[in-house]
């Protein structure tokens, strides 16, 4: 047995081995006529909606709190959004 080739991907249904995830999602889909469920922020592909909730949750939602945290450090100085804009705005004119 080659114990450097492992095969990590085996189909619940029929144990056939796979050799990655794209090609699992593949063989459930045509084999099996599994319904496969899709992420709608990166199009990745999951045989239970649970999983897709649950891949949402762990990666999505991290990149929305590192923006949401990375937003409220930006504005420690005090200044509002609003008033940073105008700040930055306020001599636009005198460009042209």
């Amino acid at each position: 047995m080659n114990l450097f080739h492992r095969t990590k991907y085996e189909c619940d249904q029929c144990h056939e081995k796979l050799e990655n995830y794209d090609s699992l999602i593949d063989h459930m889909r045509s084999i099996h006529h599994h319904p496969i469920v899709k992420c709608h922020g990166c199009g990745k592909e999951f045989f239970h909606e649970k999983d897709r909730l649950h891949h949402v949750r762990e990666e999505h939602e991290k990149k929305v709190d590192q923006r949401t945290h990375k937003w409220e450090h930006s504005h420690d100085k005090g200044a509002s959004p609003q008033e940073e804009v105008d700040d930055h705005t306020k001599n636009f004119g005198n460009n042209f």
